[in-house]
């Protein structure tokens, strides 16, 4: 008999907010993680790239959050910021009926900032492993609480770059925390983690059916010069006529250099690696996600950083030199219970790091056979009016789909400078007729603003009613988030 959520006796807001997810029934990483969490054991977890492994640790971390306890009491740590703000956003989501807050901690923001916020009711930080030691070493964020200690992509975070960081971490995590280790790939070096800090050796390996695995990505090598690469990288775009596609290069010049000439030739694409800002980044990544361009070229910052439900294909334009790079890398498409394509570029000085990935995945990658003209010509007419088509659309307001429609998130012009705290807002908006505190959800206070989650329905009726209201005998303009 197929699981449901319902079997693992969530709370009911959870249940909720899983529905107005379209969660509907719990994929097998989640069948077998998630108990094992609402108990507080300690897993290690192997599982593909999109079988729903953020979900199996977000779920009973927020099921087992004390909303009335303002400390930390689930630590997630990840490599990079886009999946730090992914991981958060996914998080929130499944939390944000039960009023659970969740906040993504990284390098290059404003550490003043991220202070002022640790020092507001945050049950949940998703950090990268610099940063959150800072904060450690500033006594800017209190484990003593801690429940969970998450450590997703375990084996980027446990190689050689990041061991020290983590072995500090894992020093300063409570005895009574419950450890999860996430990756789609795990190594023998991660052992010796396990047995020094954890209170299991066992890895629970999620196995697929490896024939329905292969048919949900399709993999494909094409054999190239050098200096044919850029024509036949289009001519299997035209081929393909991906609805969204993207495009790995080991090397940000090479990013840069690819997306130039591809922008040049009339594409609809736009770049991301690290030199970028991180507004930017998140700028890029938001777009692309609301399909207001159709090609992304990346490099492996989006491997792991990018969740994205229907990609359609993955072009490796350089051969990966990490063999576990390119299962990340592919697993971009194929997500869930969707199928994908994967194509491989390959030249002469790319064959061994080819055999390194075959002999790492066990099997052979079949080769695409030569591109027939016919089918490009008529794929390149259809791509083109597809791309024409996201531009009209691209032109059109995007409005964001309301996940939870029975949460209303207002924005207030008033915040910490004006001395406004989180109980002043608490106390305001219960004293306003047909308001409790029941329909109070999370509420986040900045220097110059503040933003509150109503929910129940009450949010689009109650800034109907109020354009302003009193918070400390101060009269301060509601409005409807412009972003919700």
């Amino acid at each position: 008999m197929s699981k449901k959520f319902q079997d693992f006796n969530l709370d009911k807001q959870i249940i909720k907010a899983l529905y107005n997810l379209d969660y509907n029934k719990p994929s097998k990483v989640q069948c077998e993680v998630i108990p094992r969490l609402l108990n507080r054991e300690d897993v290690i977890v192997k599982s593909k790239t999109g079988s729903g492994k953020t979900a199996s640790f977000g779920i009973p971390i927020c099921n087992n959050i004390d909303i009335e306890n303002n400390n930390v009491q689930a630590l997630i740590v990840v490599p990079t910021r886009e999946l730090a703000l992914q991981v958060k956003e996914e998080i929130s989501n499944i939390g944000r009926l039960k009023k659970v807050r969740c906040s993504a901690i990284f390098g290059k923001q404003p550490i003043k900032e991220q202070i002022r916020e640790l020092k507001q009711r945050v049950h949940i930080v998703v950090a990268t492993p610099g940063r959150i030691i800072d904060h450690i070493g500033r006594n800017t964020i209190n484990l003593e609480n801690l429940k969970y200690f998450i450590i997703d992509e375990a084996d980027k975070m446990l190689n050689k770059g990041f061991i020290e960081d983590m072995e500090f971490m894992l020093n300063k995590v409570p005895k009574k925390s419950s450890i999860g280790l996430f990756s789609a790939t795990i190594d023998k070096e991660i052992e010796y983690i396990c047995d020094k800090y954890m209170n299991t050796s066992k890895t629970l390996e999620i196995e697929y059916n490896e024939e329905l695995n292969k048919k949900q990505i399709d993999e494909n090598l094409f054999i190239s010069n050098e200096n044919d690469k850029y024509e036949n990288l289009k001519k299997i775009i035209y081929k393909e006529n991906p609805k969204s596609l993207i495009i790995f290069c080991n090397t940000r010049d090479k990013v840069t250099k690819l997306y130039r000439n591809m922008k040049d030739d009339g594409f609809l694409v736009k770049e991301l690696h690290g030199d970028m800002s991180q507004d930017k980044r998140i700028f890029v990544i938001k777009d692309f996600k609301q399909d207001k361009f159709n090609i992304l070229i990346s490099t492996d910052v989006a491997a792991r950083g990018i969740h994205i439900d229907d990609i359609s294909l993955v072009i490796n334009y350089d051969v990966p030199r990490d063999k576990e790079n390119y299962i990340h890398r592919i697993g971009r498409t194929g997500r869930k219970d969707k199928y994908g394509k994967a194509i491989t570029i390959v030249t002469n000085k790319d064959e061994k790091y080819i055999k390194e990935i075959e002999d790492y995945i066990g099997y052979k990658i079949k080769e695409l056979q030569e591109l027939k003209c016919e089918e490009i010509i008529e794929g390149k007419l259809n791509f083109e009016k597809s791309s024409k088509d996201i531009l009209k659309n691209k032109r059109n307001k995007v409005k964001n789909e309301d996940i939870h429609s029975e949460v209303t998130k207002i924005y207030i012009n008033a915040g910490k400078k004006k001395k406004i705290r989180v109980i002043d807002i608490v106390g305001a908006f219960s004293n306003l007729p047909g308001i409790n505190n029941e329909d109070i959800g999370v509420i986040e206070v900045q220097d110059l603003c503040s933003y509150v989650d109503i929910l129940n329905h009450k949010g689009d009726a109650l800034v109907k009613k109020y354009k302003e209201i009193s918070i400390k005998k101060k009269m301060v303009k509601l409005r409807k988030d412009r972003q919700n």
